[in-house]
């Protein structure tokens, strides 16, 4: 199976550079990926998702996916996701958490607030690799994303 758009444009918010690393070593092997961007703690990418509204909510610039980790700096994920899914022109976007916690709190409060898929990350770098492959065949090739 094969997504139908063109170009898919990803926002990776995630303050460790190794995870973020990994995370592109991965998709960078989709053909359809459009843009990736990083953003290294909620506050940077609520600034890039505004942005992108200010270029004129083109469908090029909008991102089809956010993955976002729960603990980083200044904006947290939780605080963050919760401003996505609460905006009405950001709430479709497909926002997966990706993040080393285990807390069932956090899995239960990711998903009340939106969250489409809680992902924990490895800890191993080939198991990292494997979750990273699965993550981007189903939510890349498998998934019909919004428009």
């Amino acid at each position: 199976m094969s997504n139908l758009y063109k170009h898919l444009n990803i926002v990776i918010a995630e303050d460790d550079e190794d995870d973020y690393l990994l995370i592109v070593e991965t998709l960078k092997k989709v053909d359809n990926i459009g843009f990736i961007h990083w953003a290294k703690d909620g506050e940077e990418l609520l600034n890039f998702l505004d942005s992108c509204e200010d270029a004129g909510n083109s469908p090029e610039k909008k991102p089809s996916l956010i993955i976002l980790d729960l603990n980083m700096p200044k904006k947290d994920g939780r605080e963050t996701l919760s401003e996505i899914k609460n905006h009405p022109t950001r709430k479709s976007i497909p926002v997966i958490i990706l993040t080393t916690s285990q807390a069932e709190t956090d899995i239960s409060q990711a998903y009340k607030l939106g969250a489409n898929s809680f992902i924990q990350k490895p800890f191993k770098y080939q198991d990292f690799k494997v979750t990273m492959q699965v993550l981007q065949n189903y939510w890349l090739n498998i998934v019909k994303l919004p428009t």
